[in-house]
């Protein structure tokens, strides 16, 4: 009887220490699933930052003519000044011909944070050629018509939605539109806009805007 007693006395005091034990490693086991949920949160929250960057990338669809790689690549033009950087796109060859008759390369080049309006080949071809070799030859005019196409500070987007601005040749231009669709004078259409170079923002047009 005596024996039976200090069984059962044995058994109490083990179930007493090993209890604790065993509800304590319940416990942390359980406050470690807790604190381990929260990890996923960091993922979801970085979308709208992956979407901001988006919005400030090139648009429009003459963009998927510019070369992936290079100096004529959009990671390649933002390393050149804008004289520089449109020397390396094919398709902005008259307008760099252009730049440098009327002597503004160096002009260009050294400006701080402009926005320039860049005709294609194709704008500089819907004027007769006749005209366009006579203007090519006359500095001060193709001057006046090339600074036209520059404003003093860098443009985003949101700001040529319903825009007017004072460019280098003392004229104004106005901008309207929205998303990835824009005109400038109500002429020209922006085929790959928010282009960025060493100094300047460029929105390639398939037009020549003229000053009044």
């Amino acid at each position: 009887m005596n024996t039976l007693r200090m069984r059962r006395g044995a058994l109490a005091v083990t179930a007493a220490v090993v209890l604790p034990f065993s509800l304590g490693a319940c416990s942390a086991s359980g406050s470690e699933t807790k604190a381990a949920a929260p990890a996923s949160a960091p993922t979801t929250a970085a979308t709208p930052q992956e979407g901001a960057t988006a919005n400030d990338e090139p648009f429009g669809p003459a963009c998927a003519g510019v070369p992936k790689e290079g100096a004529g690549s959009f990671e390649g033009m933002a390393k050149d000044p804008v004289a520089t950087a449109a020397s390396h796109n094919p398709d902005l060859s008259t307008l760099v011909t252009a730049v440098k008759q009327a002597g503004l390369v160096d002009t260009l080049n050294n400006a701080e944070d402009i926005t320039v309006f860049a005709p294609t080949n194709d704008a500089f071809a819907k004027i007769p050629k006749a005209d366009l070799d006579k203007v090519l030859a006359d500095k001060a005019a193709l001057t006046e018509i090339l600074t036209y196409h520059v404003v003093g500070e860098r443009l985003t987007p949101e700001q040529l939605e319903n825009g007017s601005f004072e460019t280098l040749q003392k004229g104004k231009i106005t901008t309207k539109g929205s998303g990835e669709d824009y005109t400038v004078n109500d002429t020209a259409k922006v085929v790959c806009g928010n282009v960025k170079t060493a100094n300047a923002n460029v929105y390639i047009i398939d037009t020549v805007l003229m000053p009044e």
